[in-house]
């Protein structure tokens, strides 16, 4: 069955609500990085400011933001980006009631389905049954590899095993990866992989230790810091299998944001951490679909950055697709505790999750 995004569904402005309510407040910022009092802050969800009689959407959002109206239009931006003087939407109602209208249900008539008052297994789980997601997610990968922007964002699990490592280059080279976000540890476990066959020193097949094999990870670290980058490494080294290097040769962009407890870490890792959030961001702000997979911290860092929708060039709204991957039920449900509510989780092994994808995909090269 071919693939068909749900069609979105404005709210109804002529309702008394809305086609009576004000025109939404805006206070100038008093300083550079902070807000006037009684600021509005934003949500992962469609979000309308009425501005002279009419009400406009904000194009992209992400939550705990503010909203600012410039030239017209309405730019949801950090609190760090704001400066001085920028009209920032006042109101902490959602209703209508101050100008501003947070719209959660616009995919609604599409997706809902009947729910019982009562009923079984309703949240998520290793006992869910997870063969429908498995369905939908080969049929809007292969959509949004012609139709949208894919995001993946990763952890250092993925890189241990031969297979997913060849999975992954696998869906760079087809063409379902348009960006990767990830850590110094993903990027540094994956080349010690194309370098010194081993992640974190055991053979990345059998699993085998090496001999001294603890001091491949920051050899391979400190190789890289020798040629200047990742790219010089893959050329000078002659490396051309993993993760990393399908990623370079096919042109993929890939973020690296650090942690306080990084190796090295690799020259294109991101020190400052608001830096890297804006870097992803900058490709969080395009995605259609996210999917990320064993990493908890980043998961959670992507889902507070990432809209439940999307605006077309075409100015067509529709949802991006957020899923979360993990062996642990823990860290693939967090997500929603920390408000990114539209992510959906597959607990399951995430080596095991990215060959089945790569081979229902076409993309298994194994």
């Amino acid at each position: 069955m071919k693939f068909k995004l749900p069609a979105y569904t404005e709210p109804d402005f002529s309702v008394k609500s809305l086609c009576g309510a004000p025109d939404a407040l805006f206070a100038g910022a008093p300083a550079d990085f902070v807000a006037p009092e009684g600021y509005h802050a934003t949500t992962i969800f469609p979000e309308y400011f009425k501005v002279s009689g009419k009400w406009r959407l904000a194009k992209s959002s992400r939550m705990d933001c503010v909203a600012i109206l410039e030239g017209g239009d309405i730019h949801v931006r950090e609190f760090r980006h704001i400066k001085r003087g920028d009209l920032v939407a006042i109101g902490r109602t959602e209703d209508g009631r101050d100008g501003i209208y947070v719209h959660p249900n616009g995919f609604a008539a599409q997706q809902a389905a009947a729910q019982e008052s009562f009923s079984f297994r309703q949240g998520r789980s290793r006992e869910t049954a997870f063969s429908v997601d498995y369905d939908f997610l080969y049929d809007m990968l292969r959509h949004d590899r012609e139709n949208g922007y894919i995001v993946w964002v990763m952890g250092p699990a993925c890189a241990f095993d031969a297979d997913s490592r060849k999975a992954f280059s696998g869906l760079v080279e087809k063409g379902f990866v348009n960006a990767l976000l990830a850590g110094n540890a993903l990027a540094t476990h994956d080349l010690e992989g194309a370098y010194r066959k081993t992640a974190l020193g055991q053979d990345i097949y059998t699993q085998e230790p090496f001999p001294n094999g603890h001091y491949n990870h920051i050899d391979t670290l400190n190789r890289v810091r020798l040629h200047g980058s990742m790219e010089r490494f893959v050329e000078e080294e002659g490396l051309d299998d993993g993760i990393i290097c399908s990623c370079l040769q096919n042109r993929v962009p890939v973020v690296l944001v650090g942690s306080v407890r990084d190796d090295g870490p690799m020259p294109e890792v991101f020190s400052d951490a608001y830096a890297g959030q804006d870097a992803m961001r900058l490709h969080l702000s395009r995605a259609t679909a996210v999917i990320a997979m064993a990493t908890t911290l980043h998961t959670i860092a992507a889902g507070n950055i990432t809209p439940m929708f999307h605006v077309m060039r075409d100015g067509t709204v529709r949802p991006v697709y957020f899923y979360t991957v993990d062996i642990s039920e823990f860290s693939a449900n967090k997500l929603a505790d920390r408000g990114s509510l539209s992510a959906k989780s597959i607990i399951t092994n995430v080596q095991d999750f990215i060959v089945q994808l790569s081979k229902a995909l076409g993309a298994w090269n194994g």
